[in-house]
């Protein structure tokens, strides 16, 4: 066995001695998530969010998921709402949330399997929280000057310019930025291929003329004075030639914020937010931004139907300031077939807040 990498590595922290303990249950639901395909990322979330639990019961001589009880929960529950951090702030309303849905999560998975009798957290009503719009946006004067302020004398140059380039032409996440292969770079199509984003599901979407330039001329003149064999294709590559890490590729993209002199705090989650923002206010419907974004619904019942590759560029085209090598006033007659649909900005942007804050924890 090699070593442990991901949530398995942080199974030591959970007691699985005791074989009707809380932590041989949860080494059991942990794996039978893994086994059906969650993401190592996703995992670790529950990993992260069931220990605040166990430390909790522990402290209430609670060590058995067979003593846990929907008083004792709704106890826990109470206990996150009065909770204060460090700095005197309660913990947000997403934040007991996802706790409590773990927890909630977790002993459906126990009852399902016959090892409780029954499910105490069946009943359990998780708190509700309100629909917030992004936190920063960067307007695309503000975007102009972060990119234009990147210094391109070296190899490294060329790659943080490629990246920040991809990341406003394109809005993807941060990760699915990490994991971009050379070959998923379509110059002739003008596409970017997505391999198992969120939800492990993979998109096509535009990238503009500009991001495609900065990214040939990165591939051209720079990644191959990064590269270590045997070469697996990673196209942004850190100065040790590795696959970047999700904090290192932020701080970069925060150095490169600030830098330029911009005093708004974030790093990629901000520039997808632009992007966003950008691309409604020329005028996209938010369908195509939702396309673009890989969001599969915004709320709990609206569901939409996808929409090809050919029309998402017209409308990218159309609407994003950055698509262009040199920027064009929106053509509104591209726009003119774009359906309206009913859904408003703000259960866009309250996705994209969400998305933010999961980031921002990991």
């Amino acid at each position: 066995m090699g070593q442990k990498t991901g949530w398995r590595s942080k199974i030591p922290s959970f007691d699985t001695a005791d074989s009707q303990g809380m932590g041989a249950f949860i080494l059991l639901f942990l794996e039978g998530m893994a086994v059906k395909g969650f993401s190592v990322h996703t995992v670790d979330r529950y990993v992260y969010s069931l220990r605040y639990f166990v430390d909790w019961c522990a402290l209430r001589g609670i060590v058995r998921p067979q003593d846990v009880t929907k008083p004792i929960l709704e106890r826990f529950q109470r206990y996150l709402f009065y909770y204060r951090m460090a700095g005197g702030a309660p913990l947000n309303s997403r934040t007991q949330n996802k706790y409590l849905s773990s927890v909630q999560t977790f002993f459906r998975f126990l009852a399902k399997n016959n090892y409780i009798l029954s499910n105490p957290a069946s009943d359990l009503e998780l708190p509700r929280y309100g629909k917030r719009l992004p936190r920063e946006i960067l307007s695309i004067s503000e975007m102009e000057q972060i990119l234009n302020s990147i210094d391109i004398k070296d190899s490294l140059g060329f790659r943080d310019r490629a990246i920040l380039e991809t990341l406003y032409s394109t809005g993807i996440r941060r990760m699915e930025l990490i994991h971009l292969k050379v070959f998923d770079i379509d110059v002739e199509r003008q596409t970017l291929m997505v391999r198992e984003g969120k939800g492990k599901k993979d998109r096509m979407i535009p990238i503009g003329e500009r991001a495609l330039a900065w990214i040939r001329k990165y591939l051209e003149e720079a990644r191959a004075s990064l590269v270590i064999e045997p070469d697996e294709n990673v196209l942004f590559l850190t100065n040790m030639g590795e696959e970047f890490g999700p904090e290192y590729l932020s701080r970069l993209v925060k150095k490169h914020v600030k830098a330029a002199g911009i005093r708004k705090n974030g790093s990629c989650h901000m520039f997808r937010h632009s992007m966003a923002t950008l691309m409604l206010e020329g005028g996209a419907d938010i369908r195509y931004i939702q396309q673009m974004l890989g969001h599969s619904k915004l709320d709990t019942t609206s569901i939409y139907t996808q929409v090809s590759i050919r029309k998402l560029q017209e409308i990218y085209q159309a609407t994003h300031p950055g698509a262009k090598l040199e920027r064009k006033e929106p053509d509104s007659k591209a726009l003119e077939d774009a359906e309206s649909l009913l859904a408003t900005e703000a259960e866009l942007f309250s996705s994209l807040a969400a998305e933010g804050d999961e980031e921002d924890k990991k």
